[in-house]
């Protein structure tokens, strides 16, 4: 036999939030979801693992919502997320490192066509995006996301070393992609490297 139970509106209310305990995080994800994307589809060439990745770190970001005491520091959370996620599947990749003495920082950089620019832009980022996947990270955490090597080196769990060789070896690759070099030959020296920022 059937029992029937007359609930109020307020138990009503109750076990809906109790079915959604994370309302900030969802209003948090609604907010920041592209800006984070763009940070995931830096990481990876294909738009698909980009979706992938962001979720992981979402869904890790999820778990631990209730341990993350300052709610303003969430995107370098989620960021770090996205970073330990990508460097676990490059840690399974045996890479050649050599050693250089200097790594060219940009220099002072003049001011060009708006146009000109975002037409640099856009090759620079299809070269980019052609990298290996430890290179291309490596020239975004340095040249995107304006950290030092040292925090490079941090985020990925590798050495100084490490960083400057691969991002050496990633700017000697982008110097010879056949795409840039018209654009090269049109743009002054540090106008191509503004294409990096």
């Amino acid at each position: 036999m059937t029992t029937l139970v007359c609930t109020s509106a307020s138990d009503v209310a109750t076990r809906a939030t109790q079915t959604r305990p994370y309302a900030s995080f969802s209003s948090y994800m609604k907010a920041r979801q592209s800006a984070l994307l763009r940070t995931a589809r830096s990481l990876t060439a294909n738009p698909s693992d980009a979706e992938d990745l962001l979720q992981t770190a979402l869904a890790k970001t999820y778990v631990a919502w209730d341990r993350i005491e300052d709610h303003r520091a969430l995107d370098g959370y989620v960021r770090r997320a996205l970073l330990n996620t990508r460097t676990s599947q490059w840690r399974k990749r045996k890479v050649d490192e050599f050693a250089c003495d200097e790594l060219p920082e940009p220099e002072g950089l003049p001011t060009a066509d708006p146009a000109e620019q975002q037409a640099l832009h856009d090759a620079m980022w299809r070269a980019i995006t052609k990298l290996p996947a430890r290179q291309r990270a490596m020239v975004v955490l340095r040249y995107y996301e304006d950290l030092s090597e040292a925090q490079t080196a941090e985020v990925l769990g590798v050495s100084v070393g490490t960083v400057k060789s691969a991002v050496s070896r990633a700017l000697g690759k982008l110097r010879e992609d056949p795409e840039l070099i018209p654009v090269r030959q049109e743009a002054p020296r540090p106008v191509a490297e503004q294409a990096l920022h």
